[in-house]
């Protein structure tokens, strides 16, 4: 499929629903590379387009809520710089915790289909992120990009996440399954996450592994992919890993882009509220209005040096 048919594809005056989205999935894999039924919930995508591949972990429910004329960004991020992608799409919170996956990276495995690239980076954003520590054994030598990573649903091992509850019942401790376990073969390991918010904090505490690398976005709690990619941060975490060129220092280069972020600066606001700090309150209210047009945090300023807590 050429880029002019898609456009018009997504063009179209009506959105897609499901099943239009995975005919047009379809016919983007036929035209490009692959796409292939992995059971009844799962599929492949697979774009054939350089040396480097990047794969994703993707829920059908995102890209079916596509505004018109959108690809999720990692499609289009790899078509834009000329990667390899191969997409693993789930429908519902499956976990990628099915057979059928399990045998299709096996024979992928068996094709020696990633020796085929010079770079392999498995990407995904938390249950996506399971999938990419857990499925990274495939690849040796790859690179992970985690982001909020889960490390296991198994009550033996995270009984303390009362997340997911349903998603319990599913079986963590077969094939590919405990994700840090499965990171052993990987070069490198990108996790991504903020420290304050506990439960992904202590999963991310179960990857120990000496190639591992925390970078830890402060404040952003369960947002940090849709945070990070409004910064504009995500796409270019994603390239560096995939040029590798993603080090800690880039990453909080990057990082300083929270200063311009409204719901960042808000978070930090309510934090210091919540401390009874308010000569911090202003501080960071004086730094906002000195770099951007905040008239919430002027106000708050103005309220704040006019009660006299300052003094």
């Amino acid at each position: 499929m050429s880029g002019t048919d898609l456009k018009t594809d997504l063009s179209a005056a009506n959105p897609l629903d499901r099943d239009g989205w995975l005919a047009l999935l379809h016919r983007m894999g036929d035209a490009s590379g692959a796409f292939e039924a992995l059971g009844t919930d799962h599929w492949a995508v697979f774009n054939d387009d350089g040396p480097i591949l990047v794969v994703s972990f993707d829920r059908l429910e995102d890209i079916s809520a596509m505004e018109p004329g959108k690809m999720p960004s990692v499609f289009e991020q790899a078509t834009q710089n000329g990667w390899s992608h191969l997409s693993l799409i789930s429908e519902g919170e499956s976990w990628y915790r099915d057979a059928s996956v399990y045998a299709y990276l096996d024979r992928l495995v068996d094709e020696c289909f990633f020796d085929r690239f010079d770079r392999v980076v498995f990407y995904g954003a938390g249950m996506g992120a399971y999938a990419a520590a857990a499925f990274s054994v495939a690849a040796p030598g790859c690179t992970v990009l985690a982001l909020r990573p889960i490390a296991s649903l198994s009550p033996a091992i995270a009984g303390w996440d009362r997340r997911h509850l349903a998603q319990r019942r599913l079986n963590f401790t077969d094939r590919y399954g405990y994700a840090p376990d499965m990171t052993e073969g990987a070069a490198e390991v990108f996790l991504i996450y903020d420290p304050y918010f506990a439960p992904d904090a202590m999963h991310a505490a179960l990857f120990r592994k000496p190639y591992l690398t925390a970078l830890k976005t402060r404040l952003l709690g369960e947002d940090v992919a849709t945070s990070l990619a409004k910064m504009g941060v995500l796409p270019k975490l994603i390239k560096a890993a995939c040029e590798g060129t993603l080090t800690p220092r880039y990453f909080n280069r990057l990082w300083r882009e929270r200063r311009n972020f409204g719901v960042y600066l808000r978070r930090i606001l309510v934090t210091c509220n919540a401390a009874k700090r308010p000569k911090r309150e202003a501080k960071i209210c004086r730094s906002v209005t000195s770099r951007m047009p905040a008239p919430g945090f002027r106000n708050h300023l103005s309220k704040l040096e006019s009660s006299g807590a300052l003094k």
